[in-house]
């Protein structure tokens, strides 16, 4: 994890755990704009001068939990298509991962990967979608998000070597499964998915949506 997140590393210390633990209930149950410092100390007995030790502020906090949510998925899509040699099968993998309900890793006892993934859906975009974005981009605060669309941008190129935009599908692919999932459940008019709250409805639509993109580039570029 950047060192620039934090001031002193909450994975040091039982109280940081804590910390890492009761902030990510507390965005989920209640929203970011709700979560404070105060109702955070309250929930695990410490103080807000305890937390300010760890975390300069709580959008720098946020910044850390999705930084880690996209590190800890990063590791799980290389180990589950470490195995895998045909690219397609391998991109269709990547899909359903990031389209589909994440379970908890008991290994990390101090992160409910379950309910990250759900702020990730509903949060995750405040954590870039600020004024000081630049700043905080010249820290390197994004990089595990940007590693994880390297990853997929190579696999989209391994698909089709000559496609022009395998960072942006890479990106697209990643929001867009969350956003059609926010809007299943909560917009349902804005998805074709919102009936039956299908998370497999989503991924063939993303599955349509990147091997349309993939395989017929070079008939779109003859027609123009």
């Amino acid at each position: 994890m950047n060192e620039k997140l934090f001031l002193r590393d909450p994975e040091q210390s039982e109280l940081g755990k804590k910390i890492i633990l009761h902030s990510i209930q507390l965005i989920h149950l209640n929203g970011f704009e709700a979560f404070t410092f105060k109702k955070l100390a309250e929930a695990i007995g410490s103080t807000e001068a305890g937390i300010y030790r760890y975390f300069e502020n709580k959008h720098r906090l946020l910044i850390y939990i999705t930084a880690w949510y996209w590190s800890w998925l990063e590791y799980r899509v290389t180990f589950q298509t470490n195995n895998i040699t045909d690219p397609v099968v391998k991109l269709k993998m990547v899909i359903k991962l990031l389209a589909t309900t994440v379970e908890d890793d008991i290994r990390t006892s101090y992160v409910d990967e379950s309910i990250l993934h759900q702020i990730i859906i509903t949060e995750g975009s405040k954590a870039y979608l600020t004024k000081r974005v630049s700043e905080d981009n010249k820290d390197h605060l994004f990089k595990p998000y940007k590693d994880l669309c390297a990853v997929i941008g190579n696999m989209i190129l391994d698909c089709n070597p000559k496609y022009k935009y395998p960072k942006s599908l890479a990106s697209t692919i990643i929001e867009m499964a969350h956003f059609q999932n926010f809007f299943m459940n909560n917009l349902p008019s804005l998805t074709d998915f919102g009936e039956n709250k299908d998370e497999t409805e989503i991924v063939r639509f993303l599955e349509d949506l990147v091997f349309s993109s993939l395989y017929s580039t070079h008939k779109y570029n003859r027609q123009a």
